[in-house]
Parts: C-alpha cells; structure tokens; sequence
C-alpha cells in the first residue's frame, strides 16, 4: 500500500476560504482566499497582527461564523452542508474553544462550570463525582483542591485550566485556543501552555492556538503566519 493510500483525511481541510463584512457602505475583506490542511494530532500556532483575519478563522471553524465563499471541511463534514443544528452538534462533538478571558459562569462554582459543559454535551454522568474520567481531568489539570470556588476567587492561571478542563471534558476532536495566555503572566502562561503541550503529546489532542507570542508559538509543531487575511 502506497504511503499516499495509508495517510489519514486531515481533520482540518480548508480551500479558497474568504470572508467580507459589509460594514455600512465599506466591505471589509477578513480572508482572502485562505488554503491550509491540519492533521489529526497536529498541534498547529497561527500567529500574524491584529487584523490578520486569524480570529475570523478560528470562528469559521468552529461554525460560529459562515464564509463568504469557499469550503471548510472539520471531522469529515462540509460546514456548508450542515443547518443550525447541525453546527450546535460539531460544536457539542467534534470542536471547542478556550478563550483569552476565560469566560467562565461567575456564579457557579469551578465544578459547576465544568457539569455544566458536560451537561450540555450530552454526559448522563455529569454529576458524579466518582467519575474516573472526570477525575483524570482535573488530575491533568491540577485544579482538584479549586473545584468549590467561584471564579473571582480563583486567579488567572486557575481560571484558565477550569476553562481548559470545561473545553476537554467531553473528548472534543479539536481544541481551539484564542490566545490563551493573553491575560496570565509569564509563569502561569508557561504552566498553561505546558498543558496544551501535554494534552497533544499525552492524549494525541488536535491543538489549534492563536497567539502574539513568538515563544508561545514554538510550542507548536508547526506555526502558520497570517497578514491581510492570508497565509503568507
């Protein structure tokens, strides 16, 4: 068998991807006619400016936004093809996101932050706290002893693995990351970044981050420059 027979679809596949917004008389251009594979188990940083069209397409591929034109295929599926629900049900399955202002529920406790995304994907068990998996998440994480807090009490780095551990709970194929470190200092964004870097050695996690930081960045196998919605 042909090394090009054995090589497995790329859980990433983009071709000819653009995207402009009509922004009263103006059409602002976010992507430009964007190509690029990721494999499964890649752990791929996007770096480039503010304005390089990265965050757009983060949000194209976890169809939070439509394009404008070309196609987006995530897990096997056509973006294009799937209606309302069917774009809930990716999000749900297939991929998640970790933010830059982690963007927990301030009432609710670390545990219920993260029941919660269990919950909502669908996990009957999302209460049990004898649950092994849920244990071998925190484990990972490091946040078992912070579970009881809300987030105003935990501090940045701690906000962000309970957000990790909420994007990761329900096995999602590919993980999103919009500048995770942006809000930690440099020791917390060291620790976070080791995670990320554990996640894909470790469980074989498909990592896409957005980041500023050339040192973050190298924690990447690849990295993929943007500018004026292009990889260049």
């Amino acid at each position: 068998m042909s090394s090009d027979l054995a090589k497995p679809e790329p859980i990433i596949s983009i071709r000819d991807l653009r995207k402009v917004y009509h922004v009263g008389k103006v059409d602002v251009e976010a992507l430009r006619g964007v190509d690029l594979d990721i494999e499964p188990g890649e752990f791929v940083s996007i770096v480039g400016p503010s304005g390089s069209g990265k965050s757009t397409l983060f949000h194209i591929i976890g169809a939070l936004t439509p394009p404008t034109s070309g196609t987006v295929r995530v897990g096997g599926k056509d973006l294009a093809a799937l209606d309302d629900a069917g774009r809930t049900r990716l999000r749900k399955s297939t991929v998640s996101f970790v933010f830059q202002k982690f963007n927990l529920l301030p009432n609710l406790t670390a545990r219920n932050n993260i029941e919660l995304a269990r919950y909502l994907g669908g996990n009957k068990n999302h209460r049990r706290a004898d649950d092994e998996e849920f244990k071998r998440v925190l484990g990972l994480l490091g946040i078992e002893g912070r579970l009881d807090h809300r987030p105003a009490a935990l501090s940045g780095g701690e906000q962000q693995r309970v957000a990790i551990a909420r994007a990761i709970v329900n096995h999602p194929a590919i993980l999103l990351a919009d500048e995770p470190t942006g809000n930690l200092d440099s020791a917390n964004s060291e620790a976070v970044l080791g995670i990320l870097k554990d996640l894909n050695e470790r469980l074989g996690q498909t990592i896409l981050m957005i980041t500023h930081n050339p040192e973050a960045a190298a924690y990447g196998h690849r990295i993929v420059h943007m500018r004026d919605g292009r990889i260049v």
